[in-house]
């Protein structure tokens, strides 16, 4: 089974939604608006990359964002930010069953075909 996270109006969202309906790959796709997001969800991603990874810095979100967050941005700050502040995530977040790919990568999606 294949979640895609993201928000639909996203264009790197709707790369990797087109990529893989014309690859023939079945997924679900959350939208964080809508369907919203928990630590739990966040802290499952985070086993296989770091929080750093899945920050988006180069968000209007991110820049939105006080200095002094900013500075002592931690682990647990950051979920907490990223469960307020969804659009922080840096998109789309693909989870399979054995990998999460952060943002669109057309040579990381194709291993999913094999």
């Amino acid at each position: 089974m294949i979640t895609l996270y993201g928000i639909k109006n996203c264009d790197t969202v709707k790369k990797a939604r087109r990529w893989l309906e014309s690859n023939g790959i079945t997924y679900q796709f959350h939208d964080f608006r809508v369907d919203g997001l928990d630590k739990s969800t966040i802290n499952t991603w985070l086993e296989p990359v770091s929080w750093q990874e899945l920050l988006n810095k180069r968000s209007t979100t991110w820049r939105q964002i006080s200095m002094e967050q900013k500075e002592t941005l931690d682990q647990s700050s950051a979920i907490d930010l990223m469960v307020i502040k969804p659009t922080l995530i840096k998109r789309p977040v693909l989870v399979s069953d054995n990998q999460i790919i952060i943002g669109f990568d057309k040579s990381k999606y194709e291993q999913l075909s094999k």
